[in-house]
């Protein structure tokens, strides 16, 4: 029997747009608990020491955007691939002091699944997953001002049209089909998204993978 380092704390990993931030939030408030919403460790990074995190804190000490949307699709990986396994260090630290508060405790998480085979089990992980395509075609349709302002830079850029090209590949790199199937195969419960279904559909089958419904009477 795996040991479950917090019984009160349910993960839910997965893709972009498969609805992590919105289940976490109608999960919290259903049963009363804390919403740890994506990103949610940012109280953290205005202390974080630039060695000890450096892919955490180049967003937080960059003086040119442009630099950040004119790398190449292997270094804009790299760099997410670094700031998971930084997330985790901070994400571990603040659910020791959030599990200890008696509250169901629910995650938007950037935990990485080997981790979280060593500090959970499948009552309290969820991956939710959204075709790789989607991440990629609807980026910059969401309102979120990080989003638009990247997109404002790419359209400064002096070829905007291949600023953008290059940008799309570097989601295509870290959105690709091969950490699509390493999520989908994780041995976690997986739940896919469907446009047809609603979000109270969606907490209703999260609730049930997530072992949370009420056993009949």
């Amino acid at each position: 029997m795996q040991n479950v380092r917090w019984e009160n704390v349910y993960f839910i990993n997965g893709t972009a747009y498969a609805g992590k931030s919105t289940m976490v939030k109608m999960l919290a408030e259903k049963h009363g608990g804390i919403a740890c919403e994506e990103n949610y460790h940012d109280q953290l990074s205005a202390g974080l020491d630039r060695e000890q995190f450096p892919c955490l804190t180049y967003t937080r000490d960059l003086e040119n955007w442009s630099d950040f949307i004119r790398r190449t699709p292997a270094e804009y990986e790299a760099w997410i691939n670094g700031c998971t396994q930084e997330c985790t260090v901070l994400e571990l630290k603040l659910l020791e002091g959030l599990s200890s508060r008696g509250k169901k405790v629910f995650v938007d998480t950037n935990i990485p699944v080997p981790v979280l085979r060593e500090i959970s089990d499948n009552k309290h992980v969820l991956i939710m997953l959204a075709d790789p395509e989607i991440s990629v075609n609807r980026f910059f349709q969401r309102p979120d001002k990080e989003k638009q302002f990247l997109y404002q830079l790419l359209l400064q850029e002096p070829d905007p049209a291949l600023a953008l090209e290059n940008f799309r590949a570097c989601l295509k790199r870290i959105n690709s089909q091969k950490n699509y199937d390493a999520f989908l195969h994780s041995g976690f419960p997986v739940l896919l998204r469907e446009e047809h279904r609603t979000p109270e559909e969606t907490l209703q089958l999260a609730e049930e993978k997530l072992g949370l419904t009420e056993p009949p009477v």
